[in-house]
C-alpha cells in the first residue's frame, strides 16, 4: 500500500484519542517495514524517509552525487581515446618522414629556402592542435565530447584528403597546416575529458594507457611511412593516413557523456558570456598557479627533442646510429606513462603534482648533462630517463586538471593550459637555434634549456600549499558560518520571549 506512506498527518491527528500517544508513533505497518532503517539515520529534521532522491534536506546533495562507473563501457572509451592520441600524434610526430618527399614534390632537397618554407608545414599543424585548444574546450562544454569529436575526425579527414591532392606548397599550409591539425585539435581534447566521466580512483591509470597510445605509433610510423612514401608516393600515402581519421571518426561515437548538465541560466548579456568562457576555473589559485608554471617550463623543455640529433652529428659525426636515441625516448616514455598513471591513482588529490615536479627537475638536469657526455652510451643513458619522466608529465596533466578544477570544469581547464603550451613549444627551440648559430656550437643552448623546466618545477610546488591553504579558509567560513546562524536563532527565540512576556504583562 502506497498511500499508507502518504498520509495526511492533520488526518492520524484527527483518528486520535485524547490522552493517547502522539499519531505519528501509529503508522501503517507497511510504512514501518519499509523505513526501519531509514528512520535511524533521520537527523535534524530531515525528511530523507519518504522519497531520498527528492529530499531537500542537508542530506540531498551526497544522495544526488555521481559516482563513476570505473569500467564497464569506459574500456572502449580508453581504447578510443588511445587509438585518437595515437593516431594524431603517430602522424605528427611522424612528419620528418614526410618532409624529405615534400622537398622533391616540391622542388630540390638541397634549397635552402625551400627547405624553411616546407619546416613550417609540420610547425604550423602541431602549434594548431593546441593553440586551438582554448576554442575546442568552449564546443566542447557547449555540443559535447562526442559532438565535438566525431566533427574534428571528419575536419581532420578533408584536411588530410585534401592535401593529396593539392600541387603548390602555399595549398598545402591550409589543407595540412590548418584545416587537417584543427580536425586533430577538435578531436584530440575530448578524447580527454570524455575519459573522467567514467574514470575517478582509476584515472591515473586509465590516462597513461591512453597516451602510452602516441608512444607506440611514434615509434612505429616511421617504419609504416617510410614503406609507403618508398612504394605508393606522397600522395597514395596520404589517403591511407585518412584511414586512420576514418576509424579516428567512428570512435568518436563511443564517447557517451555521463556527468550531469550543468543548469544553463536564462540570462543574457554577462551571464551568458560567462557560461561560454568558464571563469570559475581562474579563481582556482592552484590552477592560476598550473596554467603559468608549466607554460614557463616548457621554454627549454622540447628543446632537446627539437636539436639533439644536430648535435650528436656535430659531437660523434654523422655516421653515429643517432635514431637510437629517438627510439629510447620513445620506448620508455610509453613504460613512464603507464608506471606513473599507477603510481598517481595511489597519490591524494592536487599531490598528484609533485609528480610533474619531478619530472621537470630530472629533464632540466638532464638538459644540462648532454654537452656533459662525451661518450655515446652516456648519451643513451641520459635519454632514457628523460623519455621516463616524459610519460610522467603527459599522462598526469588530465588527473591534475580533474583534481584542480572538477569534473564540471575541466574542459576548459585543459583547453587553455594546451593553448597557452604553444607559445613555448613553438618559441623555445628556434632560440636555441639563434643561440647555436651565434656560438657556432650547442652547450650553451642546452645549458639554458634545462633552466625552465626547474623553475617551472619550482612554482608548481606552490599548489598543495595554495590548495590547503583555501581549504583550511573554507572551513573556517564554514564553522563561522554555522555559528552565526545558531548566534542568530538564539537571538531569535530571546526575542519571541520578550515579546510573549510583554503580551503577558499586558494581559495582566
Amino acid at each position: 500500500m502506497t498511500e499508507g506512506n502518504n498520509m495526511p498527518e492533520n488526518d492520524a491527528a484527527a483518528e486520535t484519542p485524547a490522552g493517547s500517544e502522539p499519531a505519528k508513533e501509529k503508522r501503517p505497518v507497511e510504512e514501518q517495514d519499509g523505513e526501519k532503517e531509514k528512520t535511524e539515520n533521520k537527523e535534524n529534521g530531515d525528511s530523507k524517509v519518504d522519497i531520498p532522491e527528492k529530499s531537500e534536506g542537508p542530506g540531498a546533495k551526497e544522495e544526488v552525487e555521481f559516482v563513476h562507473p570505473e569500467g564497464g563501457w569506459g574500456w572502449m572509451v580508453m581504447l578510443a581515446s588511445m587509438w585518437c592520441n595515437g593516431s594524431v600524434f603517430g602522424i605528427q610526430n611522424a612528419f620528418g618522414v614526410m618532409y624529405i618527399y615534400l622537398l622533391q614534390e616540391f622542388g630540390s632537397p638541397d634549397d635552402k629556402d625551400l627547405q624553411f618554407r616546407t619546416s613550417w608545414v609540420g610547425s604550423l599543424s602541431m602549434g594548431m592542435i593546441f593553440f586551438c585548444s582554448p576554442i575546442v574546450s568552449i564546443f566542447t562544454d557547449m555540443l559535447g565530447c562526442r559532438i565535438v569529436a566525431v566533427g574534428g575526425a571528419a575536419v581532420g579527414l578533408v584536411g588530410l584528403l585534401g592535401s593529396s591532392y593539392v600541387t603548390s606548397l602555399d595549398l598545402m599550409y591550409f589543407t595540412y597546416g590548418i584545416v587537417f591539425s584543427c580536425g586533430c585539435s577538435f578531436a584530440y581534447q575530448p578524447s580527454l575529458v570524455i575519459l573522467g566521466h567514467y574514470f575517478k580512483k582509476r584515472l591515473g591509470l586509465v590516462n597513461g594507457i591512453v597516451t602510452a597510445g602516441s608512444s607506440v605509433f611514434t615509434i612505429a610510423m616511421p617504419f609504416v611511412l617510410s614503406a609507403l612514401l618508398k612504394n605508393i608516393g606522397l600522395y597514395s600515402t596520404l589517403r591511407v593516413l585518412c584511414i586512420l581519421m576514418l576509424v579516428l571518426m567512428l570512435a568518436g561515437f563511443t564517447y557517451k557523456p555521463l556527468l550531469p548538465v550543468k543548469p544553463k541560466d536564462s540570462q543574457t548579456g554577462s551571464s551568458h558570456l560567462k557560461q561560454i568562457f568558464n571563469v570559475n576555473i581562474w579563481k582556482s589559485w592552484g590552477y592560476r598557479i598550473w596554467a603559468f608554471g608549466i607554460p614557463a617550463a616548457l621554454y627549454g623543455y622540447f628543446v632537446p627533442y627539437v636539436h639533439l640529433m644536430k648535435h650528436v652529428e656535430e659531437r660523434f659525426g654523422k655516421d653515429t646510429n643517432k635514431e637510437v636515441l629517438l627510439m629510447c625516448i620513445g620506448i620508455t616514455s610509453g613504460i613512464g606513462r603507464l608506471i606513473f598513471g599507477i603510481v598517481a591513482d595511489y597519490i591524494n588529490g592536487v599531490n598528484k603534482v609533485f609528480l610533474q615536479v619531478a619530472s621537470f627537475f630530472v629533464i632540466g638536469l638532464m638538459s644540462m648533462m648532454i654537452p656533459l657526455c662525451n661518450v655515446f652510451g652516456g648519451l643513451i643513458a641520459v635519454c632514457l630517463l628523460m623519455g621516463l619522466f616524459d610519460g610522467c608529465f603527459i599522462c598526469i596533466m588530465a588527473p591534475i586538471a580533474f583534481e584542480l578544477v572538477g569534473a564540471k570544469d575541466v574542459s576548459q581547464a585543459i583547453g587553455f593550459l594546451l593553448g597557452l603550451m604553444s607559445v613555448p613549444m613553438t618559441v623555445g627551440p628556434p632560440i636555441a637555434g639563434y643561440l647555436r648559430d651565434k656560438m657556432g656550437y650547442y652547450d650553451m643552448a642546452f645549458y639554458l634549456a634545462g633552466v625552465p623546466p626547474i623553475i617551472g618545477g619550482a612554482l608548481l610546488c606552490l599548489i598543495p600549499w595554495v590548495e590547503a591553504k583555501h581549504k583550511r579558509r573554507e572551513k573556517k567560513q564554514a564553522v563561522k558560518g554555522e555559528q552565526d546562524a545558531d548566534q542568530k536563532m538564539m537571538n531569535h527565540e530571546k526575542a519571541q520571549e520578550v515579546v510573549q512576556h510583554k503580551a503577558g504583562e499586558s494581559v495582566l
